[in-house]
């Protein structure tokens, strides 16, 4: 499957969570950013009403890698 590349706004949104969040996952090494872009293969998905669109459960949270603890 082809990487379906997003801008943070856009991985945000489709996680449930804040563009920082995600900021901070591509920086803790949870996920890969390819040149600021983030793939959506690669990100929890949300749980999103389905007339609304509002947020009713973000997105898991990605492990860290291995042999990295956390602070």
């Amino acid at each position: 499957m082809p990487p379906r590349l997003v801008q943070a706004t856009d991985a945000a949104y489709w996680t449930g969570r804040p563009v920082g969040t995600i900021w901070r996952w591509a920086s803790e090494g949870r996920i890969q950013s390819y040149g600021g872009r983030y793939d959506l293969h690669e990100l929890p998905q949300a749980e999103r009403d389905e007339w609304t669109r509002a947020l009713v459960r973000p997105g898991a949270t990605p492990p860290l890698p291995v042999g990295v603890k956390a602070a």
